[in-house]
């Protein structure tokens, strides 16, 4: 989310929720409005929610794609019925007693399946009191689920927002370690540091070993690091002569300020000359 608050992103969801049921579908969310305690009721709405909605694709309307993407959102317009449908449920629930909330909410990760935990992670930004949540985040990290993982990894700006560094560098190891989609993480850059920096040149030197190759976005979030430790792993990578890597580390050389590396990338005619013209961006990679 970037233009809108949890309020505003609620409604969002709730419009879209309402122009893609009919039927038996709309009234059983029209009577959970209504519902008196929904703290309590949370836990059968939840589980029951597939059932009363389907699990098409939303289908979204020109003006609702729009305010998705002014909120940021517009990855939702991938996302399931039963999926927005369970994340507004959870988003909805009246912000009176954090104890009670946390209690019904934990219990639903506790006992949840694949789905079930896709659409809790998913929840993570609109859930009330979203910092109490830290640790169930971290803890999801540890899942082998890959559609679990990237619940939590892409198009989520909970884990930047709310992860320890510690937990946050676990996260993006394992995204790289997972082979997923590096882009799609929200805040990588903001939240780079030296200990992660330092912890993917290691990572890097072990795919090398094993004779594998590296995501050339790894190197995005180590080159603004780069002192003599980092220097030396960035020159074995520009020593394998393969393209895609030199001219990502070289990209990476470029956002530093450690003038022995931006020399080192100066003795490569191509890569020199690559940057001169400022067409790379980590775009291409």
């Amino acid at each position: 989310m970037k233009a809108c608050d949890v309020v505003t992103a609620n409604k969002l969801l709730l419009d879209i929720i309402k122009t893609n049921l009919t039927g038996e579908g709309l009234n059983w969310l029209e009577a959970w409005e209504t519902t008196p305690d929904q703290i309590n009721g949370i836990g059968k709405a939840f589980v029951m929610a597939p059932r009363k909605t389907g699990k098409a694709i939303v289908q979204l309307s020109a003006l609702q794609l729009v305010a998705l993407e002014d909120a940021g959102l517009a990855y939702l317009a991938q996302w399931s019925i039963d999926r927005v449908c369970r994340v507004w449920l959870l988003g909805n629930l009246p912000a009176t007693d954090r104890d009670k909330l946390y209690a019904a909410i934990d219990q639903l990760f506790l006992s949840a399946e694949m789905n079930e935990a896709v659409a809790l992670y998913s929840a993570l930004p609109f859930l009330p009191f979203p910092a109490i949540w830290a640790k169930r985040c971290a803890e999801g990290i540890r899942s082998n689920i890959g559609s679990v993982l990237e619940a939590i990894m892409e198009n989520n700006p909970y884990p930047a927002q709310y992860l320890d560094e510690a937990a946050w560098n676990q996260l993006v190891l394992k995204a790289f370690f997972t082979e997923k989609n590096i882009n799609l993480i929200v805040g990588l850059d903001e939240r780079s540091n030296l200990e992660l920096a330092l912890t993917l040149t290691d990572y890097a030197k072990e795919r090398w070993a094993a004779r594998r190759k590296v995501n050339p976005q790894l190197w995005r979030l180590v080159g603004k690091f780069t002192n003599e430790e980092i220097f030396e792993v960035l020159k074995t990578g520009l020593q394998h002569y393969d393209q895609v890597e030199q001219r990502a580390i070289a990209l990476a050389v470029a956002a530093s300020d450690y003038e022995p590396a931006k020399d080192y990338i100066d003795t490569f005619p191509e890569l020199k000359a690559v940057l001169a013209e400022g067409s790379l961006n980590w775009d291409k990679f």
